[in-house]
């Protein structure tokens, strides 16, 4: 009895003593615990997206993969396939499930070792988004009590929705939605019952035991959470039977892209990290851009082609490396040596391992072995220097050795030797009434060189800066049947520090020549006696009205032949002003940015072209001046403003007038039918306009070119500046690429035929002169005019004397 007492004595006091600790470290912990507040305004660790005008993925930015998933989204099957891995007992407890808390104490007092027991998903989510992962008691107990109290302040639904969208479930993937796309390439929603239960087993050990880097233990655990949903009642026998049955699919999936701009996408995030710093790559924005999806793809196409072409042109440099191979390597073996050798474009690496009189054989870094024939190898003559190739080749040993680590292409149904163009380019297209930018490639490919040509390249534009000058010209009182004289010249101009003797590209001269036809031609000395007309510094002037800099543009003759230092991307501005009437515009990259919310946080708002405003205006009647009763501001004008609606897009600014703009058009238009750019007659299209651009030793190809409905500007050259070669001219090396582009991009697009504004008049013309044509002279050709500027004299026709035909009616000048 004595003893009992004594017994029942120490139970007492160890249960005061025990209930005491307990309350001092409840008092102790209590108020160090972190406001559960928190996790309702949550903001989940997701990372920037940038996605096409129709909404296709460009790229994804930050170290954490994440799809979030609210609960209402969430599969049946997803909560029970986690409920049986971790915690059944989860809608039951208050946080703490105590049979599993008593279960590890007694493992703790059986073996002595601290094990992870007894956790459950409230706890987890305590630990994951509050503690530490060390294994203390302190932290186990500050664990306990953290969970009871957000059982406290979230609902079950909520603590689960946590727990789901934070969980690390291994390379790279937090939360189940990531985990579906990483594993499976699907959404969470499209994943079979076997694939849910293996993402369910994976928070045990997602770094080891996932089915990418073990998947023979990942089979065993995801088995166990059938398994476990079967013992539950989530599924019956047949389901389980069949769902073990099943193997599994899982490898590691890239983010799914499904547009190819990695400029463009890169343009994105460094704007975003200057508006938002690093949380840029965590807060969950999403960025919609201005590209289109189908014209960002034709324009991918048409620069490496135009690239691999022009490579061709030039020779084949050799093997990009010599592997020595073992006489009994297999495919494998042979394709292990390519490990790390990127891809770019769709140019692969393969190494040669056997080669026949007129074909070779080679294997792919996925270890297939593919044939290359005559017909994909016969182009590839020795490059001998930058205007010299070696003979045709007869055989197949003359190119290729077993052991070359080479590129291979597919294109057209067949495997092509080819070779990393060590030419550069660009294409850039816009919409010309509100500068969307429609398609933007920067290179032959982001990952070999991420440096943008397309907005960060400053090169010469050669000739297509000639319609700048002219448009100058125009506005100066000159027209399309100006005379000028296509003549040797010699300036001894200061500013050029040596005497300087411009020549065509011909190399010939072809005397008096019209203004129309010196533009169709591009004759470099017209352009130059134009730009002394007119004067240099009202050039550089005048210039700004297409969005140039004068800091960009020399001050001196050379001007007229485009030695200024600009980018696609100015000359796609420029060239917008001609394609929409007279505006300049901007061009514009970023439509909207969402916050993780879908909340807008940015809305581009364009100053819009708009050539009908101007009629419209023309035709509303002028307002009548408000008097001190009816003053416009204050609430009434508010409500006034708000009662009428979305307002119209702010106007761009009128640069050019509407009969200067229509003129350049006409000429531009004749580039293409009869000029340096009726390569592109091939599209079938009558509203097409441009220019090609060429400098010295042609180290810079261009073209400019548009239709009213869109502006592309494509671009050849080094990015060290060197001759791209004998006849590269702009309408050799850059139009192809504009004309495949566009060949594309303008499928189901309207013709667009601009009619001439008011003041301007059509009359006959003699071509030689210029001048009025008199009523029967057979050559007269029609040109259109600003009214002020019709000739006031007619032709001298053969045999007459100047005298006798009027000439006292004025003069034209010739330069």
């Amino acid at each position: 009895m004595k003893i009992l007492r004594v017994l029942l004595a120490a139970l007492a006091t160890v249960t005061l003593l025990g209930g005491m600790a307990a309350a001092a470290t409840y008092f102790y912990l209590t108020p160090r615990l972190p406001p559960v507040e928190a996790l309702r305004e949550l903001r989940l660790q997701v990372p920037l997206r940038v996605y096409s005008a129709d909404r296709q993925l460009i790229a994804e930015f930050g170290e954490k993969r994440r799809v979030p998933v609210r609960y209402e989204d969430l599969p049946q099957q997803v909560i029970q396939a986690f409920l049986a891995a971790e915690d059944d007992r989860f809608f039951d407890h208050p946080g703490v499930d105590y049979q599993g808390l008593i279960r590890a104490g007694v493992s703790l007092l059986r073996t002595g070792e601290k094990r992870q027991g007894g956790s459950t998903i409230t706890m987890q989510v305590a630990r994951n988004f509050f503690l530490s992962r060390e294994k203390t008691y302190l932290r186990k107990l500050t664990e306990i009590l953290l969970a009871l109290k957000i059982e406290r302040e979230l609902s079950k639904e909520q603590i689960l929705e946590l727990y789901l969208n934070k969980i690390y479930l291994g390379h790279r993937a937090y939360g189940v939605g990531a985990a579906a796309k990483v594993y499976y390439g699907r959404d969470l929603r499209d994943l079979s019952l076997p694939q849910i239960a293996m993402i369910a087993g994976l928070p045990k050990a997602p770094s080891r035991d996932n089915p990418v880097s073990n998947p023979a233990r990942a089979i065993e655990r995801r088995n166990y959470v059938l398994g476990r949903m079967y013992s539950l009642g989530y599924i019956d026998a047949e389901t389980y039977r069949a769902a073990l049955l099943m193997p599994d699919d899982a490898r590691l999936h890239k983010v799914g892209i499904a547009v190819e701009a990695p400029f463009a996408a890169e343009m994105v995030r460094a704007e975003m990290v200057r508006r938002f710093g690093e949380a840029a790559y965590t807060r969950g924005y999403s960025v919609y851009t201005s590209l289109d999806s189908a014209r960002q793809a034709a324009a991918n196409r048409a620069l490496r082609e135009a690239l691999l072409a022009y490579d061709r042109r030039h020779g084949y440099r050799g093997p990009e490396a010599r592997i020595e191979l073992a006489a009994d390597a297999g495919p494998a073996d042979i394709a292990a040596r390519l490990e790390g050798v990127p891809v770019y474009g769709d140019l692969f690496p393969a190494i040669v391992v056997a080669v026949e009189d007129k074909a070779f054989s080679a294997v792919l870094r996925n270890g297939e072995q593919v044939q290359v024939e005559w017909e994909g190898l016969s182009w590839a003559r020795a490059y001998k220097g930058r205007d010299r190739l070696g003979p045709r080749l007869k055989r197949a040993a003359e190119v290729v050795q077993p052991g070359d680590r080479v590129r291979l292409r597919y294109h057209d149904d067949a495997w092509r030797l080819s070779q990393l163009p060590a030419v550069e380019g660009a294409l850039l297209s816009v919409d010309p009434d509100s500068g969307a930018i429609q398609a933007l490639v920067g290179g032959f490919d982001f990952y070999r060189s991420k440096f943008n040509r397309a907005v960060q390249a400053r090169r010469q534009p050669g000739s297509s800066f000639k319609p700048i000058i002219y448009s100058a010209a125009l506005e100066k009182g000159f027209t399309p049947a100006s005379i000028l004289n296509d003549a040797p010249v010699v300036f001894d101009d200061p500013a050029l520090e040596r005497v300087w003797r411009p020549e065509n590209y011909s190399g010939r001269f072809y005397g008096p020549t019209r203004l129309r036809e010196a533009l169709t031609h591009s004759r470099n000395l017209v352009s130059i006696r134009l730009l002394r007309a007119i004067g240099v510094p009202y050039a550089i002037e005048y210039a700004q009205r297409f969005g140039f800099r004068p800091e960009q543009l020399p001050a001196n003759l050379s001007l007229s032949l485009g030695s200024g230092s600009v980018s696609p991307l100015d000359m796609a501005r420029a060239y917008s002003v001609f394609a929409n009437g007279g505006f300049r515009i901007e061009p514009y990259l970023i439509s909207r940015i969402l916050d993780a919310d879908g909340t807008p946080l940015y809305e581009a708002d364009p100053a819009v072209a708009c050539r009908e405003c101007e009629a419209a205006d023309a035709e509303r009647p002028l307002p009548v001046a408000a008097s001190a009763e009816t003053t416009t501001d204050g609430p009434a004008a508010a409500a006034v403003d708000e009662a009428a609606g979305p307002q119209p897009p702010r106007r761009a600014e009128r640069v050019i007038t509407a009969q200067n703009d229509w003129l350049m058009l006409s000429m531009l238009q004749d580039v293409i039918r009869r000029g340096t750019g009726r390569r592109a007659l091939q599209l079938g299209r009558r509203d097409l306009a441009g220019k090609t651009g060429t400098t010295n030793d042609q180290r810079d190809a261009w073209f400019c070119g548009f239709t009213p409905a869109l502006v592309t500007v494509s671009w050849v050259g080094f990015d060290e500046v060197a001759p791209l070669g004998r006849r590269e001219t702009g309408s050799r090396a850059a139009l192809p690429m504009w004309i495949a582009y566009m060949r594309e991009a303008l499928k189901g697009v309207p013709e667009i035929q601009r009619d001439p504004p008011a003041g301007l008049i059509s009359v006959r013309i003699d071509p030689a002169t210029g001048l009025l044509a008199g009523a029967d002279q057979r050559d007269a050709i029609f040109e259109t005019f600003r009214e002020e500027n019709v000739p006031r004299r007619l032709a001298v026709p053969p045999g007459i004397h100047e005298g006798e035909a009027g000439a006292d009616e004025g003069s034209d000048a010739l330069f």
